[in-house]
């Protein structure tokens, strides 16, 4: 990495780590969603500020006093809050709706309890846990407070009498009628609910979840198939997967890292071969993942019919693609392919995408869209999302130090729950 590169990475950690201080309630802690005004806090993005606060104190960008009372504060609101099957609680069964009102912390916008967004917060606070090991009174609560909501999520019970888990439950409807089968986000969700010492997932949930891979060459590299970028990365925000293997990787000779690789790979290889001619792509180009969008809608765009979509699960090379990139899943891959990360980040960083509010990339451009007045990128999103900014924050770091890799790698329960799922191997040896 070139000196030049290193200070890029620098200021875009930076950047993106301005989120987490510009978009939270620092009277409970709740993270903002998106940086609309008026907009409800997300529990993920609330998890990945717990995880991130670690990084602004290594790095210089809040004092550890700051980061401890900010998440003592989330902590403190969780252990009190609503929790109960009424419609406007926070959360039930040690789950939490995906969606809460910034100010009162109330279930928003008719969301789910959501099974894996509790995950990203949970994880969250058990970051927060190794991080804050200083024999303090305020250090102290934090890890006993951390530990309680995490032995509270009742995981079983998001089991509903199957062995995948549910993706939620809605108050007076009950579960919803999906499960978590295939490679997906969902990864972290089976080892931290293996890992619970009080209502642990079964071992058969996390087989019924690796019976329904799709294992897929695609322009010659043979992976763990998943379209979205997304997927490939959020799990590996508090995970090092780096030489452990679980039963199928060991089948297939590789780790879910390298899975990864992969997989970064076969996007950069997508936008070079551009099979529905969309602008800009190329090799220091691409990115495609669950984002933001231009739609929904259909556009003729230079004599082509074109369909464009609004928030949607983007994913390559089989779609649904649009033409709409998103630069920070390009540095979410940064650990796994630094050598065609840096050189697309730079290309980003030419094309100006942050928006000037300080926070990061924008969600997602899409240069085929057409704006008036014209716009040599297209459509541009209007907003950040706490999920991109993350694990922006957070990816910088595992590649600059293994920062959070390494907390996490003290965590009791995510340990338990990489040995109960058949992981071995590597660190864990």
């Amino acid at each position: 990495m070139t000196p030049a590169q290193s200070r890029l990475l620098e200021t875009l950690q930076e950047d993106s780590f301005e989120y987490f201080v510009r978009h939270a309630n620092p009277l409970n802690g709740l993270v903002r969603d998106k940086s609309r005004e008026g907009w409800p806090a997300s529990i993920a993005a609330t998890g990945l500020a717990l995880a991130a606060y670690p990084v602004g104190v290594k790095r210089g960008l809040m004092t550890r006093t700051d980061a401890a009372r900010r998440t003592l504060a989330t902590l403190r609101f969780f252990a009190h809050a609503p929790h109960g099957p009424e419609a406007d609680a926070t959360g039930y069964r040690g789950f939490y709706y995906h969606f809460l009102d910034l100010q009162t912390g109330r279930r928003a916008h008719h969301s789910e309890l959501s099974s894996v967004d509790t995950a990203f917060l949970l994880a969250g606070m058990l970051a927060a846990a190794v991080f804050f090991d200083q024999p303090s009174e305020r250090e102290d609560e934090i890890r006993r407070l951390a530990d309680a909501l995490f032995r509270k999520a009742d995981w079983q019970w998001m089991q509903n009498g199957s062995a995948a888990v549910s993706h939620g439950w809605m108050p007076g409807k009950g579960f919803l009628r999906y499960r978590w089968h295939g490679y997906d986000e969902a990864l972290l969700l089976y080892l931290l609910g293996l890992g619970s010492p009080t209502h642990p997932l079964p071992q058969e949930s996390y087989q019924a979840w690796l019976s329904s891979y799709r294992w897929k060459k695609i322009y010659g590299i043979e992976f763990v198939y998943a379209g979205p970028l997304f997927i490939h990365q959020l799990s590996h925000v508090w995970v090092d997967f780096r030489g452990i293997r679980d039963e199928f990787m060991r089948r297939h000779g590789l780790d879910y890292f390298e899975n990864s690789r992969r997989a970064t790979l076969v996007q950069q290889q997508y936008a070079i071969r551009n099979p529905r001619g969309f602008a800009h792509y190329d090799e220091c180009c691409w990115g495609i993942t669950a984002s933001d969008g231009p739609g929904p809608g259909t556009r003729e765009v230079q004599g082509t019919k074109r369909v464009f979509h609004d928030y949607i699960a983007r994913g390559a090379p089989f779609g649904p693609d649009d033409g709409t990139l998103a630069p920070w899943a390009v540095v979410a891959s940064l650990p796994f392919a630094p050598e065609i990360v840096l050189p697309t980040i730079q290309n980003y960083e030419r094309l100006e995408l942050k928006g000037g509010q300080g926070c990061g990339y924008m969600a997602s451009f899409n240069p085929t869209f057409p704006v008036r007045p014209k716009h040599k990128h297209g459509w541009v999103s209007s907003y950040s999302f706490g999920l991109n900014q993350g694990p922006v924050v957070l990816m910088i770091e595992n590649h600059r130090s293994d920062f959070l890799w390494s907390l996490m790698r003290r965590c009791p329960y995510l340990v338990a729950g990489l040995r109960r799922a058949g992981f071995s191997g590597g660190w864990l040896g």
